[in-house]
């Protein structure tokens, strides 16, 4: 909508999807501000319809209103405050969710349908049960890499027994970025006490850090796997790494 653009309470809850009816609890519950009020008619604005759109996508994350709540009080008023957050709780994902059933899921991998097996993707959070029966896949690029690696060769049990460890060290590796960020571009913008005109650049270094960061980190796997491979030939070959090809 327009910046300038304004909504009556019905056409604010027809915008974002949602009843009369629970814009006016969530106005109660002070999550967006008053409106405009000319006489006794309200009207709302473009900050409104995005503080409402993110309630929502919080509460679709499973936040409870509780949480939701605390969470948009901390908000300055403003637009650009809210993409910052919107950038914070919707992390860059390279697919959207994908839905099957657990035997398109077992032809897709080119094995056979097992229910221990999708027992094990539940658990390990690589798949959802959904209400249906059908699987919810949150990240199918991970579950597309996992199908190749099967088609290399390499049992399901071993992949069951890496992917934890896979996930440790990537969740260490966001760590590290994540505090890079709090400590330096955040601590400075906070030690100035949140000014409005530095809220688009928190966004695009927000928006941008992701990507970098998974650049970096690839530059940096693909030269340690190629120490790690020239190890391996060493101690399985019993080959001089000195011998082969360099990686550097």
């Amino acid at each position: 909508m327009e910046a300038d653009e304004e909504l009556t309470v019905d056409q604010l809850a027809a915008k974002v999807g949602m009843t009369v009816r629970n814009v006016r609890a969530y106005a109660g519950r002070g999550l967006i501000p008053p409106p405009r009020l000319v006489g006794r008619t309200g009207y709302y604005g473009a900050d409104h319809v995005a503080r409402l759109t993110l309630v929502q996508e919080l509460l679709g994350k499973g936040y409870t209103l509780s949480a939701v709540e605390r969470m948009m009080s901390e908000l300055p008023d403003g637009a650009l405050a809210l993409g910052v957050f919107q950038t914070l709780v919707n992390p860059w994902t390279p697919s959207e969710p994908e839905e099957l059933d657990e035997f398109q899921l077992a032809e897709a991998a080119g094995v056979p349908h097992d229910p221990a097996v999708i027992d094990q993707l539940v658990e390990l959070g690589i798949a959802e049960r959904m209400d249906d029966g059908r699987l919810r896949i949150p990240n199918p690029d991970l579950l597309r890499i996992g199908f190749e690696v099967i088609k290399l060769g390499v049992p399901l049990d071993a992949i069951f027994v890496m992917l934890p460890k896979l996930f440790t060290q990537a969740d260490a590796v966001a760590k590290i970025y994540v505090e890079l960020f709090r400590s330096t571009v955040w601590r400075q913008f906070a030690d100035a006490g949140l000014p409005a005109q530095g809220w688009p650049e928190i966004q695009r270094t927000l928006e941008n850090i992701i990507p970098l960061a998974g650049q970096a980190l690839v530059a940096a796997f693909r030269e340690a796997m190629a120490r790690e491979i020239e190890i391996a030939a060493y101690e399985e070959l019993g080959l001089d790494p000195k011998t082969l090809p360099s990686t550097g």
